[in-house]
């Protein structure tokens, strides 16, 4: 069986992300999507709420798996058999970044990572810029799946 995992934050998953996630479905058997839980920051979104939008956002591509993990990707890697990490690139400075911790996570463990361009769509898309814009009032559909854009609007109005 041929299995990949997406990590992130999906701190709301965006239409960018949820485009990744359905372009490694239709490459491996089984897609873990796995949310990072970063004890040093306060993410507007629970770990717990990131994941059931995940499940609830890719409940139609049958081949996906939500999972959470926190301290190494290798590590989660390793415990769970998975050879390859897919991640999406955006712009350079995504992969300035992304080479070296995929250089790092291949030396660790022999983790290898597939690159995939970013929908033009969705090039200058963040789950950060889409917080920021949103919280100004900005309209933010068709940025983040439906389900996801009704939660973030309930969120920012409590907040």
């Amino acid at each position: 069986m041929r299995r990949c995992v997406c990590p992130g934050s999906f701190d709301p998953v965006t239409n960018g992300h949820l485009d990744v996630i359905e372009r490694a479905s239709r490459l491996y058997d089984e897609v873990t999507v796995a949310v990072l839980v970063n004890t040093t920051k306060q993410g507007l979104f629970p770990v717990e709420e990131r994941m059931d939008m995940l499940r609830e956002v890719t409940e139609g591509l049958g081949n996906i798996r939500v999972d959470s993990f926190d301290g190494l990707l290798v590590d989660h890697c390793r415990e769970r058999d998975i050879p390859v990490v897919v991640k999406g690139l955006r712009a350079v400075s995504d992969f300035d970044y992304e080479l070296q911790m995929a250089q790092m996570n291949h030396r660790l463990s022999g983790l290898e990572t597939l690159f995939v361009a970013t929908n033009p769509e969705y090039s200058f898309l963040s789950s950060s810029l889409v917080k920021e814009v949103a919280t100004f009032g900005g309209d933010v559909r068709g940025l983040v799946p439906d389900p996801v854009l009704d939660r973030l609007v309930t969120r920012l109005r409590r907040s």
